[in-house]
């Protein structure tokens, strides 16, 4: 698999989920992608890097998102 379509199998499955979820753990985005965590995690990194996917964490859980979804991202923009 190449980083191309790993990219689109993460923002379908994302998108798709997005109504029930706007963040995922990268265990989901690893089955999402079907490859192992060693190799998911290249592609997560270079597709955070790229701004396709946004890295959020509380201090004790990471979490990947599409970016400017979820009620994190609306609090973010108020003025």
């Amino acid at each position: 698999m190449d980083y191309e379509e790993a990219k689109n199998l993460v923002v379908e499955g994302l998108t798709k989920k997005q109504k029930s979820k706007s963040k995922f753990y990268f265990n989901d985005l690893a089955k999402l992608i079907g490859e192992k965590p060693r190799a998911a995690k290249k592609y997560v990194n270079q597709m955070v890097t790229e701004g396709i996917l946004e890295y959020w964490s509380s201090g004790s859980t990471s979490m990947y998102g599409l970016p400017g979804t979820g009620k994190q991202a609306a609090a973010e923009h108020e003025d």
